[in-house]
């Protein structure tokens, strides 16, 4: 087939196969259906034709090298000008690749839109899975569409990466493994805060690792970027044009969950999301903020509109930030603060906090709150709740030494420690 009839021909295939290969079907079957609706199409396509229709569609040139790029986490595909992506050891980084007409654009989102499965009420905006799990946002503009991709990391980040990238302490893991388990009898309420593409998902993702195995997690987003395989007993939902955030909380209610994630808080489900917390359904979640003051002050105002009793249910907040460090963009637990009661205004006793100038962090202080908390749940000293945190955090900082570094093998760890802690501490060679 000539080469002009050929893309026209192609163009006819990707449109017939809009929001078709974004469902139910599986990744083997793809090759069939493409197939298949080529043949209608033009049935005396020759099977050199359709093998060639096949490998274009599986392909995204020219950010294929991208897309397989663990350490790329955002692609911004501004029509046909430029291409940018986000390096998470680099940053903002223009690159020499672009699209270089409109027609191929057009064919490189058709091949998108086949994999369509949620849209807004807008027909020009378009949300999109990949299959290699990657996210797309697609937005239609008069110079043509822009794309933004947000990576998908085949192997999710562990508390034990952000440390070793410098993000926080084996101590405040400490404090995170505490938080997020709770001592069997109450993990905290928490919130991850912090501005776009700070990294609170990522921060979120790694404490699944300290998720007791009993538990059941039922997480909700807008768009799955969470890596939840080390849950066994875990529901996820995603949100549509017709079951909104608020209406997935409010049924998960329903589901027997032990911990609620909430992906993104932004508007009217903080409500539902405080009164899990109130009938005792622990959650936890992300929300947009620079600090952990901005973070109640959001809670307080419209849409969200908490009332101020009621705000310290939440246990715990921690913010994350980009900050800049000899010339590197990194990124950096930058507050912890738990709630300690109400005045005049929601009090927070600020834990931790990082210095802009200094470029460093103070010690991390002991929890209270929280920590006499589980003292009363538990019947234990404070002082040695105290202990049990500093001692995680010893534990962590053996798993990475003897190369125990992904999510998956710090909760098999951690399931061994729940079960028997004596002997999983002289395991590592630790003394208890």
């Amino acid at each position: 087939m000539e080469s002009e009839d050929f893309r026209k021909l192609e163009d006819n295939v990707f449109d017939a196969l809009f929001g078709k290969l974004g469902g139910p079907i599986e990744k083997n079957e793809i090759p069939g259906y493409i197939e298949e609706v080529a043949k209608s199409i033009n049935p005396a396509l020759s099977k050199e034709d359709i093998s060639r229709i096949i490998k274009d569609a599986k392909e995204f040139a020219p950010i294929d090298e991208y897309l397989a790029d663990e350490q790329v986490e955002d692609i911004m595909i501004n029509n046909t000008r430029n291409i940018f992506i986000y390096h998470s050891r680099v940053g903002d980084e223009k690159v020499a690749e672009r699209i270089s007409n409109k027609h191929d654009l057009e064919t490189f989102v058709k091949k998108l839109k086949m994999y369509t499965t949620t849209t807004t009420a807008n027909k020009n905006i378009l949300d999109v899975h990949l299959p290699n799990g990657s996210r797309a946002n697609i937005i239609e503009s008069p110079l043509g569409a822009d794309v933004t991709i947000r990576n998908f990391k085949k192997t999710a980040m562990s508390i034990i990466d952000l440390i070793n990238m410098g993000e926080l302490s084996y101590n405040m893991a400490g404090r995170l493994w505490l938080y997020a388990e709770g001592l069997k009898v109450r993990p905290a309420n928490l919130l991850i805060g912090g501005m776009p593409a700070s990294g609170k998902t990522t921060m979120l993702n790694s404490m699944f690792s300290f998720f007791r195995p009993e538990q059941r997690v039922i997480v909700i987003e807008e768009t799955y970027e969470l890596n939840t395989e080390t849950q066994e007993n875990c529901v996820r939902l995603e949100t549509s044009l017709d079951v909104g955030i608020g209406d997935l909380v409010k049924n998960a209610l329903r589901m027997r969950p032990d911990i609620l994630i909430i992906g993104e808080i932004r508007g009217e489900e903080a409500k539902d999301m405080m009164t899990a917390m109130n009938i005792g359904k622990i959650s936890m979640g992300t929300i947009h903020a620079s600090t952990t003051r901005d973070v109640v002050t959001r809670l307080e105002h419209a849409p969200m509109n908490i009332e101020k009793d009621i705000i310290p249910l939440i246990d715990a907040m921690i913010m994350i930030s980009h900050v800049q460090e000899n010339g590197k963009n990194l990124r950096k637990v930058t507050q912890i603060s738990e709630i300690s009661g109400i005045e005049t205004q929601v009090l927070l006793s600020d834990l931790y906090s990082y210095d802009y100038k200094t470029h460093k962090g103070s010690d991390i202080l002991p929890s209270i709150t929280y920590r006499d908390l589980l003292a009363k749940l538990t019947g234990t000293p404070p002082i040695e709740i105290i202990a049990e945190e500093q001692r995680r955090g010893r534990i962590l900082e053996q798993l990475n030494k003897q190369g125990l570094r992904d999510l998956q093998s710090i909760n098999e760890y951690c399931k061994e420690y729940y079960d028997n802690p004596d002997r999983a501490i002289r395991k590592i060679g630790l003394k208890n």
